[in-house]
């Protein structure tokens, strides 16, 4: 069968018409954005390093992307080129990035009252509030992080209230929320912090003691509120409830709460509900939970760590670069997050934190399993995305060169077996 090339757009104007094909004009690049669901391309993706997740990395490696799913994957002199297939060509390819906390498409690009979705400041305690709800597709920001590379985020509801809302995992393509959603409820998110604490006098939570016993509360009409629907006669059942319905999710074990906590103490108390109440947890930022690999292995919790960048001050003063090794070295699930900025761009780019931990302690293939096959683990995401295995969705990062050098560019961007970005990033 004859094998048909047809080089990226990254290679310039001259070889793509050489090659017998035109760039994708600004036209059809907003058609796509407009109908996500249009038939998908034929394509190969050709690598000089391919870096799989699912093992040793390929050189000189072919993925074949059929139908959105990956086909086929494995060295040139094994996986032939179908006829008629565009070929996409880059120095180093990868699974589609994972950034495994954000406030992207809540958060907007231009730093005004009208575009911050990200925190509701009127009560401590909104377990109800959606994150599919106010996820917005179309905010600069989601395209800005696509180009780098990432095609999934965790994102909704920032850290700063007590109980701030629920979070929702979406790939960074699609029209609305149903296009792009992957987990509709992934957490409950929580802060254990003076985040959460309120400066004016009389409104609460003001010490770490109201925080926890707020949280425990909360679970303690949750826990009554499913007990009575459960067993009062029909004319005698509560109200509908959506925060206890959420909360009471939580206690089956059917969403996790994800707790913002820095300090030990908080690490601690954060371990300590989870313990009282059965339920699931994943630590979020955890800038010392190096203080406490044993309690943190023992309860089996996973953790979100902070952006490598954020700055070391307040409870972040004991921050390290080598947490996330530390962590990982300790055999716990470990996976890295862009975080929030609270100004322009309002997010971090989740690859140079990546790159920093591999400075840091991390192997090159630890650093990559951190934004990409371990946040899918964490999120139960991992028979879907996170690695390039046959079947999988066909989420792919393009580099011409190591991703992890500062001077590399993201070449070209695949979600769902769709060419979404093939701009120089």
């Amino acid at each position: 069968m004859l094998r048909r090339v047809r080089d990226a757009g990254w290679h310039g104007e001259a070889q793509r018409r050489h090659a017998g094909v035109l760039p994708i004009s600004a036209m059809a690049v907003a058609a796509m954005a407009v109908c996500p669901g249009h038939v998908r391309a034929q394509i190969a993706v050709v690598g000089k390093k391919v870096h799989t997740m699912a093992g040793a990395a390929i050189d000189d490696g072919v993925i074949i992307v059929r139908d959105g799913k990956v086909a086929a994957v494995g060295r040139a002199d094994a996986v032939q080129v179908p006829d008629g297939f565009r070929v996409l060509r880059a120095e180093v390819v990868t699974p589609g990035l994972f950034d495994a906390h954000s406030t992207v498409g809540f958060s907007g690009i231009f730093n005004h009252p009208h575009d911050q979705d990200q925190l509701e400041r009127s009560a401590p305690i909104q377990p109800e509030l959606r994150a599919i709800d106010a996820y917005n597709t179309q905010e600069k920001l989601v395209e800005w992080v696509r180009n780098f590379g990432i095609t999934t985020v965790h994102t909704g509801h920032a850290p700063g209230e007590l109980i701030s809302g629920q979070t929702t995992v979406v790939k960074t393509w699609g029209k609305t929320v149903e296009d792009a959603v992957l987990i509709e409820s992934a957490t409950v998110a929580a802060t254990l912090s003076p985040l959460a604490q309120k400066s004016d006098k009389g409104k609460s939570p003001g010490t770490r003691g109201k925080m926890m016993a707020m949280l425990r509360g909360e679970f303690v009409k949750a826990q009554e509120y499913a007990r009575k629907l459960e067993t009062a006669e029909p004319d005698k059942k509560p109200d509908r409830n959506l925060g206890h319905e959420v909360l009471g999710k939580v206690l089956n074990r059917e969403l996790p709460l994800m707790v913002t906590a820095n300090r030990a103490q908080d690490i601690a108390s954060t371990l300590r509900l989870a313990r009282e109440f059965n339920i699931r947890v994943i630590l979020d930022s955890a800038a010392e939970s190096y203080l406490l690999l044993d309690e943190i292995k023992a309860a089996g919790v996973p953790v979100i760590v902070h952006a490598t960048m954020v700055r070391a001050f307040g409870e972040m003063e004991n921050m390290s670069f080598e947490t996330a090794a530390k962590l990982r070295h300790a055999g716990i699930p470990v996976a890295l997050q862009s975080g929030y900025e609270s100004y322009v761009p309002k997010t971090r780019v989740v690859l140079f934190e990546a790159a920093l931990a591999a400075a840091n302690g991390l192997t090159f293939d630890e650093a990559l399993a951190t934004i990409t096959i371990e946040p899918a683990r964490i999120f139960g995401l991992e028979k879907r995305i996170g690695s390039i295995e046959v079947g999988k969705d066909a989420d792919l990062a393009l580099f011409d060169g190591d991703p992890f050098e500062y001077l590399t560019h993201c070449v070209g961007v695949i979600i769902n077996g769709e060419v979404v970005s093939e701009k120089r990033q």
